[in-house]
């Protein structure tokens, strides 16, 4: 009889840690996913800082412009005589030019001198500098100037008492100048030149002044 061939058992298997074949790539793909969550993070954060940015400039940092408004003008000086002939009297002849301006801005408006003449017919009989100034946000500022009336340019136009006899009127126009800026947080500046060009009569007999019509204009 053949005797059986012996067999000799395989040699057990050598399984690796998975612990050991993964690691590595475990650690790769958290320093990934890390990348990621950062990437997204800094992508947010940016745009809700140019969302913010964005808003705030049109919005809080809109420099928007400052309105003028002409209230009233007061004549002294002035008198008439009895009948249908009036005379201008006196050297000291004033108006006063009463004049406001709003500002519609969240910070400050600092404007310069400000200038208002007195024309008529094309002649600059009076002028007036009133000084410096600001309008607090969303307040409006008022100024009060008086105009020296410069009689003796008056007097150089030969048709002026034929104007003055005939319906007592005197039809002049004024020209306001304001000049300033307007400064959000020191990092929005804005100047801003506001004119106001105002057509009126002086009515001789009354002291007073009518028919005003005035157009503004806003150079920046």
């Amino acid at each position: 009889m053949t005797e059986p061939e012996h067999v000799r058992p395989l040699a057990p298997a050598t399984v690796l840690p998975l612990s050991d074949y993964s690691s590595t790539d475990k650690q790769t793909l958290n320093r990934r996913r890390n990348r990621i969550r950062c990437l997204f993070c800094v992508t947010v954060t940016s745009l809700t800082l140019i969302t913010i940015v964005l808003s705030l400039v049109f919005t809080v940092f809109r420099v928007k412009d400052p309105i003028i408004k002409m209230n009233g003008v007061t004549v002294n000086g002035l008198d008439s005589t009895t009948g249908t002939q009036i005379q201008l009297l006196g050297t000291n002849i004033s108006m006063i030019v009463d004049v406001s301006v709003k500002n519609p801005n969240s910070a400050s408006f600092r404007y310069s001198n400000t200038t208002t003449d007195i024309y008529y017919k094309g002649t600059v009989v009076g002028e007036a500098r009133g000084p410096p100034g600001k309008a607090r946000a969303h307040r409006t500022v008022r100024m009060n100037m008086t105009v020296d009336i410069m009689i003796d340019r008056f007097l150089l136009d030969p048709g002026l008492a034929r104007e003055v006899s005939g319906l007592g009127l005197l039809n002049v126009w004024s020209y306001t100048r304001v000049s300033g800026k307007v400064k959000i947080m020191g990092m929005v500046k804005k100047r801003v030149t506001v004119k106001m060009n105002c057509t009126m009569a002086v009515n001789i007999t009354r002291q007073a002044i009518q028919d005003t019509e005035c157009k503004k204009d806003i150079d920046i």
